[in-house]
């Protein structure tokens, strides 16, 4: 077990560096989705090998679709027809709203069928429901899938000193401070 000043400093020294890499893990990974999109617009590539300086691949960076599900666009429209056609799935209070346990059953079924209409399993009428859209839920984003050996090939290479070209981490400088967290 260490001293409490060797565990307190060393936790000062791990969040100066955690809040370092996080910002810059931030920042990069906004530039690679940003040149993902780019060529994905320009040639329809969806991803790009990560490599190290001396070619070792230790990860594939892969564009994420998100699923298109379906959502609730409009609660007055959306109510009002759960209202007509499902009126004791509505719970009153002093505002009338769907039961979320219904609307959740419903939009996965939209969902599902990919339009935003229901299927009344009994009458076998189909329902146009109005204030539901089909869309993406999340905004585009990327995935890194790292080799079996990617980690420790990329904890090596940093050991070595391979990656200085490639990482150079903005720590803070001067007297200033940031103050406490």
């Amino acid at each position: 077990m260490s001293s409490l000043p060797d565990a307190v400093t060393r936790e000062a020294v791990l969040k100066t560096l955690l809040d370092v890499i996080d910002t810059e893990y931030k920042t990069v990974r906004i530039e690679v989705q940003q040149l993902l999109d780019e060529a994905a617009a320009s040639s329809g590539l969806n991803g790009a090998d990560a490599k190290l300086p001396d070619g070792t691949k230790v990860a594939k960076v892969s564009i994420s679709e998100p699923k298109p599900a379906a959502v609730v666009t409009n609660q007055v429209a959306f109510r009002d027809w759960v209202r007509e056609h499902h009126a004791h799935q509505l719970h009153s209070q002093l505002v009338v709203e769907v039961r979320p346990a219904f609307a959740t059953a419903l939009l996965g079924e939209i969902t599902a069928a990919g339009v935003p209409e229901w299927c009344d399993r009994e009458t076998g009428e189909v329902h146009t429901v109005p204030g539901v859209e089909i869309k993406a839920t999340r905004a585009r984003s990327h995935s890194v899938r790292f080799e079996k050996s990617g980690r420790a090939d990329v904890a090596a290479a940093w050991r070595a000193g391979q990656l200085a070209d490639l990482v150079t981490l903005a720590l803070p400088t001067g007297p200033a401070g940031d103050g406490a967290e």
